[in-house]
């Protein structure tokens, strides 16, 4: 007798599958902090300022994210390292003093154009960190700061 796939048995291959992927865990260590290239140290912004950069951007863009208690559970951690490394890989305010001012010329472009098109922060982090949705205000006076930093970025 030919054995069927049933909704039962299709269930306890997915509760199978979900326990096994767990065993394939996420690197959650993070890179030493170095406050001679840190965007913050750097450029000094305003208390204000500073949080919104610290609760919006760091995470996802710098050497210093946060892994909250949902990325040890697979496939969901898989994808917050993803997003994190992707995230550090285009723009990383840990080593902003290693660019050079062409390079962060083209990040603070890069970043007001995210901002006020809505794109950044992510709605998918947004989501989970409520915290970290801008109001219009944040976003001009993140704007705003990003503007100034790179007007000082120009050559003299």
């Amino acid at each position: 007798m030919k054995k069927r796939f049933t909704k039962k048995n299709i269930f306890l291959y997915l509760v199978v599958l979900f326990i096994l992927i767990q065993v394939f865990r996420i690197d959650k260590s993070t890179k030493p902090i170095h406050v001679e290239t840190d965007f913050i140290a750097m450029t000094l912004p305003n208390p204000e300022i500073t949080n919104i950069l610290k609760v919006a951007c760091y995470d996802c863009h710098s050497n210093q994210p946060t892994y909250p208690c949902y990325t040890n559970i697979a496939p969901f951690s898989w994808w917050i390292k993803h997003h994190i490394d992707e995230g550090s890989w285009h723009l990383n305010f840990s080593e902003w003093g290693t660019y050079s001012e062409k390079r962060k010329n083209h990040k603070l472009e890069e970043s007001i154009e995210m901002i006020e098109e809505g794109e950044m922060p992510m709605y998918s982090y947004t989501w989970m960190h409520t915290e970290a949705k801008l109001t219009d205000t944040q976003k001009l006076q993140l704007v705003e700061w990003f503007k100034v930093v790179k007007g000082a970025n120009k050559p003299q």
